[in-house]
């Protein structure tokens, strides 16, 4: 007997719900992230607008130097390294200790309202964030200098012209935007632990600390690991918005939130080179490329089954 052949319109009727679910996501993808690929050449040429793109003279590197050729390029890169580090890891321990504070409370109500609140900072744009910001740090009627200072007798402090406090005024604004959002991941994954595990650990005499160091926290590696390894592949990129508008680009504070995406968008507003700007983003992506595959390779050595690929 000759076995039956599977028609090919079943599998895709099964899957066509899915596919269908799944195509904004896909186009997002298409269109925001892989078809600029094809751009990629622009990076390696002077941009003659009279020549049209493909008629543009090919330059070489010459477009990379852009990013090393000043006194700035330690600095802007000193500084969108560092920030996405702290960012990384403030970010992984914050998310994580309010997803499993979320995941004790035992009313589902209580828990969706403080969720919705933690998640409403993500849906604020960086301009009224800004202002916000503004409206307690302005030195003439801010909430801190009008509020808190005067009043109690100290020092009023100019607050956009002293680089020396923006970096912690940048996480704890970095912080308050993104914790609650990224914990989302992290209470979906706490939810899908068996509750029977830890009603085991409770009949053993496990006390809620230690449930969550040893039941709650392992289970978690690896979803912290995946996001880390997603987040090392743009921590040369910075969050414009964080450190352009919310510091009302003052030039006070380049010092300390001058980073890649500032410096090239400062300079190229005045040269107006779109080929030194796909360079620096082209440099940006190849870099976080290397990064994500260099930490996945460690984390393959140290823990193959928590690697992402």
């Amino acid at each position: 007997m000759t076995a039956r052949r599977k028609s090919p319109a079943k599998p895709l009727k099964k899957t066509l719900p899915l596919l269908i679910l799944a195509a904004p996501g896909l186009l997002y993808f298409l269109i925001n992230s892989y078809f600029p690929m094809f751009g990629v050449f622009i990076a390696f040429k002077d941009v003659n607008y009279a020549k049209g793109i493909f008629g543009s003279d090919w330059i070489g590197l010459k477009n990379f130097t852009f990013l090393f050729q000043t006194s700035d390029a330690w600095i802007m890169t000193r500084n969108t390294l560092l920030y996405n580090l702290v960012f990384i890891a403030l970010g992984t321990v914050v998310s994580i200790l309010i997803a499993i504070l979320m995941s004790e409370l035992l009313s589902k109500l209580y828990s969706k309202l403080f969720m919705t609140g933690l998640i409403l900072p993500n849906l604020i744009s960086m301009i009224v964030l800004s202002l916000l910001v503004f409206a307690f740090l302005n030195a003439d009627s801010g909430f801190v200098n009008h509020s808190i200072l005067r009043p109690l007798g100290l020092p009023e402090i100019n607050w956009y012209s002293e680089p020396k406090y923006w970096p912690y005024l940048l996480v704890i604004i970095q912080l308050w935007k993104t914790a609650g959002y990224g914990s989302i991941v992290y209470f979906a994954s706490i939810a899908g632990i068996d509750k029977s595990i830890y009603e085991s650990a409770k009949i053993d005499g496990a006390g809620k600390l230690k449930q969550i160091r040893m039941i709650t926290l392992p289970l978690l590696k690896p979803t912290v690991i995946v996001l880390v390894l997603m987040s090392m592949g743009r921590i040369f990129n910075s969050d414009f918005g964080l450190f352009y508008q919310v510091p009302m680009n003052s030039g006070a504070l380049f010092s300390t939130t001058q980073t890649i995406d500032t410096y090239v968008y400062r300079a190229l507003m005045q040269l107006n080179d779109i080929g030194m700007s796909a360079a620096a983003g082209l440099y940006q992506s190849v870099v976080g490329f290397a990064l994500v595959l260099t930490v996945n390779a460690i984390v393959k050595k140290v823990n193959p089954e928590n690697a992402l690929f």
